[in-house]
């Protein structure tokens, strides 16, 4: 069914129809624009429109040529001036089921008045316009309305007098000056005023008061805490990634940067093409990179088993997304999968519109600690001299790295044949037994040698032991120990372990060479038991070590490798024999886990022999240098430089150099910002949406609806920022300032923000629209003077009070007859409350911080893992633009607030029981109820009169009427009489919160006052901007 509907009295029908807001069309004469594409939009587009696949009869009717072109059988659709040849009006006005425009099957139905409209507008010639938001803006003439429908300040109020004048309406008188400081210091700074600024004001006669108290909050730094707030909800900004995992991350530097961007007036224009390509301008200043991060705010999926490069398509979707929200006001996300149905853009404008953000220097995955590349450093200079420091040291050890394999390379061709024994065939391994000279425990255990030169062990079974044992060899350079764990009748099982069960572990292996420590590495082992792996019989660990179980019963061997084979004392000793000794331990937790039975040999074949080499190494190796594949070769070479010793060691000098170069990196500041690949990636249409299903390859280019780029311009996102606040483009001066309407009047001159195409509302006042609009663009972008504008005009200064009638003839204020009036966002709620109590901490930027939240939320939302560390002190006090902002779990404070998930430009606004839950028992609440209390009864006067007016003043600007006085101090008594017989509820009420009570006010009467302060700054007057 249609979304726009009409009253059924035909003849009050049309004159509405051909007089709404905020147009100046001659009376009876139908416009294209606010009349006629509204009905094609809602009930023929979806078939008849933009999207070619969706396409009903071949027939387009939101383009001129379509409709007024023929039907197969030759008949106009749209015969203008002629409506009984129009085959248009022949199907809407039929009443056959099988021919009647829309069809039954579709929901879609005309009223008759839409169908009357249709019909005159084919009568008066079926004049045909682009919608209005494709057409760049223009300057109307300025009106001159009659002065005796109100007061023209500006330009703003002549536009409004002349729509106000159409509907017989005048202009509210101006609302009180104290009405109308607090309105618009709550507007421009998020902050109530001071009593010292409303008795300034109040007291200056001069005509021009109120411009320089706009010009002072426009001055002031707490502006720019206050404007930057919705352009957080549009830039998705959050303190964590989201997903699952949500880790933090920190963007709160961007957060910054945008807030003194704004506080600095900078121009809108170079605001946009420094947050969306400002790395890419001419040596880029730190903040022009940091200004990026604006599209590196989206959410980072990091969790297990998620294709990195299906996310990575996901942020450019979104960065497409975003960017036609905010500065486009365009609903692009149905064209991720097809044309869009009602507006004239392409599935491919879509994705050429994702060229511009394809090729960003980014995996995908969560691949830098929680962050995701590309990342800037934001080091201290101490802490970038660590960094250089790291990364020098990470340089020397891959230049030693490389050049040790460089090396290695020249010297292949010699390794291959030292370990051949002739000719082609590999050498076999030699092991020589050890036969010990002395074999000994230190636990009392017997070892005695066997004819096979092993060992066995018998006697005394300790829960641990260690076992020495020394011997000699003529073996010159040895290169590697074989340990035999042996199996035997004698032992359980079988052993070779003399645990119960046959098992053993061997804690750590060590050996020394002619008396010094000769470091091993782990070679081969047989069998490895889960968990207990040859290598951590060399970690220095007693509780690690290798194991065989369940092999028992059967011989299992490993191998150590000596790292360097160790020489005689010195050139000159001429002995046949070195000697040696080896240490066996076996300390494991899990008692008399000691080998029953063992043997020690040793050899001197090259190292490589010793490990597994895979067959197709041995396949290669026996085939000639000069007649291997490249395969072979590269196989053959991979395994010569991995059985390097002093190569493996180099490459872990250059590991640990990175890592301890990355430690050093995270350690500093980062934030994420954007930055381009050396070479950009190919873009292609993607079926569905589907990452990886690519159909047809485009290039950086934007609709054909709009205004083309420059024929030079550059395929980059430069290109695309500055096209975007390019004069002539149509709709970012537009968009841009509508929201800003929206943030004073609680509603835009086009009500849906985020939608300017062809299902977005019309505005109610067009020639206003375009004339801020290109007013803006001609200033240089100036931000602050169309804030100034806006808030100086008397429309802005009206009176909220609703005129008898006006609330069932205009309920949303569309007609501008009335000021604002709208209950503030809650995030300002808190900060009022906390300016109120004087706890307000005044200052600006910084990490985040965590206020008072309930308990086990975070713990709850991450299954335990994340838990909530709340801050103390000054931390809880800060504004709320400053709290911490869990992705997966907004601020528990928080009501109707965007969910910094996707990008939002328009935040509903609800009204709801819940809201008081909040703002009459949350730690926040309470606490600053009873610091605003001590405030009343230190600073507002001798008299419970006095200090009730004074607490009243500081919440609404007003003093309070002679009932509402009554009333406060009626409240007052009952909370003192509710207190008085209980002393322990009223120390508990103020205690709460970290701040300390005053103990020179007696408890009953302080909490007395603190539920009366409670109760002021829940009032209407306190929660609403009048």
């Amino acid at each position: 069914m249609s979304r726009r509907r009409f009253p059924l009295l035909l003849p009050s029908l049309i004159w509405l129809a051909t007089n709404t807001l905020g147009h100046s069309a001659a009376p009876g004469t139908v416009d294209f624009n606010r009349d006629i594409q509204p009905i094609l939009s809602d009930n023929c587009y979806h078939c008849h429109g933009p999207d070619e696949h969706a396409r009903k009869a071949k027939l387009r009717l939101d383009r001129k040529e379509g409709a007024y072109g023929k039907n197969e059988d030759g008949r106009a659709i749209v015969a203008p001036g002629k409506p009984d040849d129009s085959e248009l009006l022949t199907r809407i006005l039929s009443t056959d089921p099988d021919e009647v425009m829309p069809t039954p099957k579709s929901n879609h139905k005309l009223t008759d008045v839409q169908k009357t409209l249709l019909k005159k507008w084919v009568e008066q010639g079926a004049p045909w316009a682009e919608h209005w938001a494709f057409v760049a803006p223009t300057k109307a003439e300025v009106p001159k309305p009659d002065p005796a429908l109100g007061q023209v300040r500006n330009v703003i109020d002549a536009f409004v007098l002349e729509q106000l004048s159409k509907e017989n309406l005048k202009q509210a008188p101006e609302a009180d000056k104290a009405t109308l400081l607090r309105r618009v210091t709550l507007d421009l700074t998020g902050l109530p005023p001071t009593p010292q600024e409303l008795d300034a004001f109040l007291a200056d006669p001069s005509p021009d008061a109120y411009e320089k108290v706009v010009n002072r909050l426009l001055a002031s730094p707490r502006y720019g805490e206050r404007m930057v707030w919705e352009w957080l909800d549009a830039a998705r900004y959050a303190d964590t990634n989201g997903y699952q995992g949500d880790p933090t991350r920190s963007m709160w530097y961007w957060r910054d940067w945008a807030i003194k961007a704004l506080n600095d007036n900078m121009p809108f224009d170079q605001f946009t093409i420094q947050q969306l390509a400002g790395d890419l301008l001419p040596n880029p200043t730190r903040d022009e990179l940091i200004a990026t991060g604006f599209h590196r705010n989206h959410m980072i999926n990091g969790e297990g088993g998620r294709i990195p490069e299906e996310s990575r398509v996901d942020y450019v979707m979104d960065r497409v997304e975003t960017t036609g929200t905010v500065w486009m006001g365009l609903t692009l996300q149905c064209c991720r999968c097809h044309d869009h149905k009602f507006d004239p853009i392409k599935q491919r404008e879509y994705y050429q519109l994702s060229a511009y953000f394809n090729s960003i220097e980014e995996s995908g995955g969560n691949d830098a600690g929680g962050y995701a590349k590309p990342v800037m450093s934001l080091a201290t200079p101490e802490q970038q001299a660590k960094i250089d420091t790291a990364k020098a040291a990470e340089t020397a050890a891959n230049q030693e790295r490389d050049q040790l394999q460089k090396d290695l390379r020249k010297e292949q061709a010699a390794w291959e044949q030292s370990i051949r024994s002739d000719g082609a065939k590999l050498a076999e391994v030699e092991w020589h037994t050890l036969v010990p000279n002395e074999a000994t425990s230190e636990k009392g255990a017997t070892l005695t040698k066997q004819p096979d030169g092993s060992i066995l062990v018998s006697g005394a079974n300790p829960d641990t032991d260690d076992f020495i044992l020394t011997a000699s060899t003529a073996l010159r350079g040895p290169t590697a120990v074989r340990l035999e764990a042996l199996p035997d009748d004698s032992l359980a099982a079988h052993g070779p372990g003399r645990a119960p069960n046959g098992s053993w572990v061997l804690s750590e292996f060590k050996m020394l060479g002619e008396g010094k420590p000769v470091e091993l590495l782990p070679a081969r082992a047989d069998f490895e038991q889960p968990g207990w792996t040859l290598a951590a019989a060399l970690d220095g660990k007693d509780d690690t070590g290798w194991g065989t179980w369940p092999q028992v019963g059967q011989p299992h061997e490993a191998v150590f490798e000596l790292k360097t084979p160790f020489r005689p004392r010195s050139s000159f000793d001429f002995r046949q024999e070195v000697n040696m000794s080896f240490r066996l331990q076996f300390r494991s937790a899990h008692k008399q886990h000691v080998i029953g039975k063992f043997r020690l040999s040793i050899t001197n074949s090259p190292a490589v022999l010793l490990r597994p080499m895979p067959e197709e190494v041995k396949t290669a190796m026996a085939i000639d240098s000069a007649q291997r594949t490249d395969a072979q070769k590269k196989a053959v070479t991979d395994f010569y430089l991995a059985s390097d010793t002093q190569l493996i060691a180099a490459k872990k000098k250059a590991d640990d150099a990175k890592a301890a170069r990355e430690k050093t990196e995270r350690e500093a500041p980062r934030t994420m910002v954007m930055r381009d690949r050396a070479e950009p990636r190919e873009t292609f249409v993607l079926v569905k949406g589907a990452y990886d299903k690519h159909a047809e390859k485009v290039e950086c280019g934007t609709p054909a609806i709009l205004p083309p780029l420059p024929a030079d311009a550059p395929k980059n996102r430069l290109a695309l920022a500055r096209w975007l606040v390019s004069p002539e483009h149509p709709l970012t001066a537009r968009v841009t300032v509508n929201r800003y309407w929206q943030t004073f009047f609680g509603q835009g001159l086009v009500k849906t923000t985020a939608d300017f195409g062809l299902q977005g509302d019309k505005p109610t006042h067009p020639e206003l629209l375009d004339w801020l609009a290109r007013d803006f663009t001609d200033s240089g972008w100036d931000v602050k003077r169309m804030m100034r504008l806006i808030v100086t005009s008397a429309t802005y200064r009206q009176s909220s009070v609703i005129p008898a009638g006006m609330a069932e003839r205009d309920p949303e204020n569309k007609l501008l007859a009335r000021g604002p009036r709208f209950r503030i966002p809650s995030w300002m709620v808190r900060d009022q409350a906390l300016a109120a109590s004087g706890l307000l901490v005044d200052r600006l930027g910084g990490p985040p911080v965590k206020v008072y939240q309930p308990p086990n939320i975070w713990e709850d939302a991450t299954f335990g893992q994340i838990k909530y560390q709340q801050d103390h002190g000054e931390a809880l006090y800060r504004r709320s633009l400053y709290i911490f902002w869990r992705r997966i779990v907004a601020p528990t404070l928080f009501f109707d607030i965007a969910n910094r998930q996707q990008c939002a430009v328009k935040v509903g606004r609800t009204n709801t029981p819940l809201h008081a839950l909040v703002t009459l028992n949350d730690t926040t609440y309470v606490e600053a109820a009873r610091a605003f209390a001590e405030r009343m009864l230190r600073q507002g006067g001798s008299t419970d009169a006095d200090r009730l007016a004074y607490g009243f003043r500081l919440c609404t600007a007003h003093q309070p009427t002679a009932k509402e006085a009554s009333l406060l101090a009626a409240s007052l008594q009952h909370f003192r009489s509710e207190y008085a017989g209980d002393d322990a509820s009223a120390k508990k009420l103020i205690a709460t919160g970290e701040s300390k009570p005053d103990p020179n006010i007696p408890a009953a009467e302080l909490a007395a006052h603190t539920s009366l302060a409670l109760l002021l700054l829940n009032l209407d007057e306190t929660l609403t901007k009048e």
